[in-house]
């Protein structure tokens, strides 16, 4: 127990820390002062000294191709279950794109060229100036060949829209004429080939 003589103050337990209250005081003062001048330059700077967040890549997909080399067009006609596998694929691609952080350009407004233009395999690359006016990036063209209704393959190019350079491109077999096999076929590409691994440069989302 330590005595303390008579009208001897005990010490004052506030500078146990080591700081007096005036300074603890003047630093929060200054750490307040300091933020508002951040906030008051940042909310006062002119637009183009602050960067902004880069834009996600622009991609126009067109809508896959039926190419049928099995002669079963021919004979009965087109069958309308592989016209809504063209489009349920091709809406799933778009969706997976989507979701990897791409931009993707809605078509409609140049659905009338799209549909002179078709089939785009056979237009010599006439998309591309379409690709550009919906002001896409990059462009994904695809096609589906049949060869009977047992063996197909489904295929892709990415190519950049202001040149017409092929930045990636791939093909797979699927068996079996039915919708779970074609979007079997789809996934497989954009996981193992279309995204895996990640585009770099003009591609890259």
């Amino acid at each position: 127990m330590i005595a303390y003589q008579s009208g001897a103050k005990p010490p004052d337990n506030t500078f146990a820390a080591g700081r007096r209250p005036e300074m603890i005081t003047r630093h929060r003062r200054a750490a307040a002062l300091a933020a508002r001048a951040a906030l008051a330059l940042l909310l006062l700077a002119p637009a183009g000294l602050i960067p902004a967040a880069q834009a996600a890549t622009r991609v126009a997909v067109f809508d896959f191709e039926l190419l049928d080399t099995s002669t079963e067009a021919d004979i009965r006609g087109p069958k309308p279950e592989e016209a809504k596998r063209l489009a349920l694929i091709s809406q799933d691609l778009r969706q997976r794109l989507a979701q990897a952080g791409y931009t993707v350009v809605d078509l409609a407004p140049q659905a009338a060229r799209l549909d002179k233009a078709s089939p785009l395999r056979n237009c010599n690359g006439c998309e591309l100036a379409i690709a550009r006016d919906l002001g896409a990036d990059i462009e994904v063209i695809g096609l589906v060949q049949k060869v009977s209704n047992l063996i197909l393959n489904i295929n892709f190019q990415v190519r950049d829209v202001s040149d017409g350079r092929v930045l990636r491109a791939a093909s797979a077999d699927i068996r079996n004429n039915t919708d779970e096999a074609w979007l079997r076929g789809i996934s497989y590409l954009v996981r193992n080939r279309l995204l895996d691994p990640p585009m770099t440069g003009k591609g890259a989302p």
